[in-house]
């Protein structure tokens, strides 16, 4: 399933810095960057349930902001992209 993760974290301080470093970490090990705190995510749901569970333990619900967009299968139909940066397809042949 197609899942958007989007973020929003508090830097004023040294301990919102480390947070939102964490946070970017664990959304770059699992998902596609889109743009700077926003990516795409194609994973199995008990995947996608770890990376959430993990998400929720390293943000500061009172200071910090995190969303999930639930895309689902057919998600195709449902992203346009314009711009710059080239999308990709996350069901695409790798190229070793």
């Amino acid at each position: 399933m197609m899942v958007i993760i989007s973020y929003d974290v508090e830097t004023k301080t040294k301990a919102g810095q480390t947070r939102l470093r964490k946070v970017a970490k664990e959304c770059v090990n699992h998902a596609q960057r889109v743009q700077n705190s926003v990516f795409e995510a194609n994973l199995d749901y008990s995947t996608f349930l770890k990376l959430k569970d993990n998400l929720l333990s390293l943000i500061d619900k009172d200071k910090d902001s995190l969303r999930f967009y639930y895309l689902g299968d057919n998600w195709h139909r449902r992203v346009e992209h314009f711009g710059a940066k080239n999308t990709y397809d996350s069901e695409g042949p790798l190229i070793i």
